[in-house]
């Protein structure tokens, strides 16, 4: 493995170096496969941290976890949501058997003692180029990050112990401290006297209670009242006060990682002349397109390099990739009915309509309550299918007319499709709440369509929604009768042309048996499309917890390609 100290050291004082990028922890690069993405296709990003990691699997905080007061400012509390170290030490190995690194990876730790923090720096060690200690996160519980970050008394001792009970690891030790204290260059020195290898700064600000405009209510959801952390915007010139303090404290030998609030090639050129080693790129990610992301960081690299060297801008700068709108903006809206169907689904229509197109989804929040994302029914009524599964939707199933129900989307992005003469639509269980949007675009391409749909109920002998989906096609609509699943058997006796086009909504192993039944048939792997509804905590490419393959839904859409998903996640259409 490289040695990071060499890279990251003086780097602020070469000026024959690039500009070093990272991405930061609990942002981005969420997840294996996102990880394999900004090693693989995002070259001006140097450095990759993971999210942080404990012992134990911690579920984090429930919904909503992250928001957006204005443009460009957020607000989190996610709670230090993760897989635990058994099961992230098997996917960090995993990539690092697979994948020949060019990026270091610094790996994020947390906990709330010395020797928890002791057994993950053991067990991350042999993956790590380095370890990050949060010593920062404003949000996490008692004993947690900033609780140990804010005492230079107990951080301090904290570095001691772990780094002498650590002295065989390789992997340099890297303290992310906090921005809320009175003199965060005390404590930076502190902790690089008493044996820390290098310094990360800084994390959120705060924490504060987030209130939504529209509602005038808390946005997030937690066991402090709604507090979280600020980034964005917010938070830069807090960012640029502490790397410049920490600095002047620690001399110019010390690796320091600067963040906070950076999003232009200027800001990030300022960080560096401040003293940064190498500058973090977080909430900046949520407000550009992954699609662009290669893009945009590396015109934030050359814009920044440039500015440092003193030489003429670029003609493509970060901030033309920049979404200069607010995008978790929530909008009050008022259910005009509820209705039953069946013994635990929902079908809530509201005033007010959306534009809502295939591969597109909104979240629905009830302040107090929580927010889930959910396919869009209709447009006009704005219609949404609910079923019963959990706390929130059970809220939801309870909704009477007259109460009032937020709003926050579209997110994803339309389907992409090759129009075919013949379409099959293939829907199981609530996810035919997707079928409406798909039709209506495949009617508008001229593709004549076979529509199957199964599912546990009827209700006067009806499927849901079938009154709006038989007016496009061929509809047939096969009941469970004890055996979920039922309706895929007739994909081994319809009519299928190989060059047709396959459209399947439903559970991921209902989708993946369809799949092997229709490639059986001949179906081609490019004319399957699968709509990927994967859990998603922001909508915006923050959290990456839609990842599906190296793409994320929020930004791609949830229809994606079989052969894509067949290269890149083929976990997700097996069934084996």
């Amino acid at each position: 493995m490289k040695d990071a100290l060499k890279v990251l050291t003086h780097r602020h004082l070469d000026s024959q170096l690039s500009p070093l990028l990272t991405t930061v922890s609990g942002v981005a690069s969420t997840k294996p496969t996102l990880i394999s993405f900004f090693d693989k296709k995002v070259e001006s990003i140097g450095l990759i941290t993971t999210k942080s990691f404990q012992v134990e699997v911690n579920p984090g905080n429930r919904e909503p976890v992250i928001c957006e007061t204005s443009t460009g400012n957020f607000g989190n509390s996610v709670g230090l949501r993760n897989p635990g170290m058994e099961e992230a030490l098997y996917e960090m190995r995993k990539l690092r058997k697979e994948h020949d690194f060019r990026a270091l990876l610094n790996v994020s730790l947390s906990a709330n003692s010395i020797e928890d923090f002791i057994t993950l720096v053991k067990a991350f060690d042999e993956v790590a180029d380095l370890v990050e200690l949060n010593f920062s996160c404003p949000h996490a519980s008692v004993g947690y990050g900033a609780s140990i970050g804010c005492d230079q008394n107990i951080a301090t001792e904290y570095v001691r112990e772990i780094k002498k009970a650590t002295k065989d690891c390789k992997a340099p030790l890297f303290i992310k401290l906090t921005p809320n204290v009175d003199d965060i260059g005390s404590i930076a020195k502190a902790v690089i006297e008493s044996g820390a290898d290098g310094l990360v700064a800084i994390n959120t600000v705060g924490p504060i209670v987030h209130i939504d405009p529209v509602s005038g209510t808390p946005i997030l959801q937690n066991k402090l009242g709604g507090k979280g952390g600020c980034s964005g915007h917010q938070v830069y010139q807090d960012a640029l006060s502490a790397i410049k303090a920490i600095r002047k404290a620690c001399g110019d030998d010390i690796p320091l990682i600067g963040m906070g609030g950076v999003s232009t090639g200027a800001e990030a050129a300022a960080l560096i002349e401040a003293g940064a080693d190498a500058v973090g790129i977080g909430s900046a990610l949520g407000t550009v397109n992954q699609k662009d992301w290669p893009s945009y960081l590396s015109a934030m690299q050359n814009e920044a390099e440039a500015m440092l060297k003193k030489q003429a801008l670029p003609t493509v700068t970060s901030s033309s990739f920049i979404i200069d709108r607010r995008q978790m903006a929530y909008e009050k809206h008022v259910v005009l009915k509820s209705e039953q169907y069946g013994k635990d689904t929902r079908i809530i229509t509201l005033d007010g309509k959306m534009d809502c197109k295939a591969g597109q989804f909104a979240f629905l929040w009830i302040p107090g309550f929580g927010e889930k994302p959910f396919s869009v029914a209709h447009n006009e009524p704005l219609t949404f299918v609910v079923k019963n599964r959990g706390p929130f939707s059970e809220r939801l199933c309870t909704i009477e007319a007259g109460e009032e129900l937020y709003i926050r989307g579209l997110y994803g992005a339309q389907l992409e499709n090759k129009p075919t003469k013949k379409a099959l639509l293939l829907g199981g269980g609530t996810g035919v709440a997707t079928l409406p949007a798909m039709a209506q675009q495949l009617k508008e391409q001229g593709s004549k369509m076979t529509i199957l749909v199964g599912t546990s109920e009827t209700v006067e002998g009806k499927a849901l929604l079938e009154e709006d989906l038989s007016v496009y096609g061929d509809f047939t609509c096969v009941a469970d009768d004890g055996r979920p699943g039922r309706v895929l058997d007739l994909l081994d006796t319809i009519p299928l042309d190989p060059n047709q086009a396959c459209y399947l909504v439903g559970p991921e192993i209902f989708m993946a048996i369809a799949c092997r039944k229709l490639l059986g048939r001949g179906v081609k792997e490019e004319n399957l499309y699968l709509s990927m509804e994967r859990t998603t905590l922001c909508g915006i490419g923050m959290c990456g917890e839609c990842a599906c393959g190296d793409r994320l839904t929020c930004r791609w859409g949830t229809f994606m390609q079989y052969d894509y998903l067949a290269k890149e996640a083929p976990q997700l259409i097996a069934y084996d």
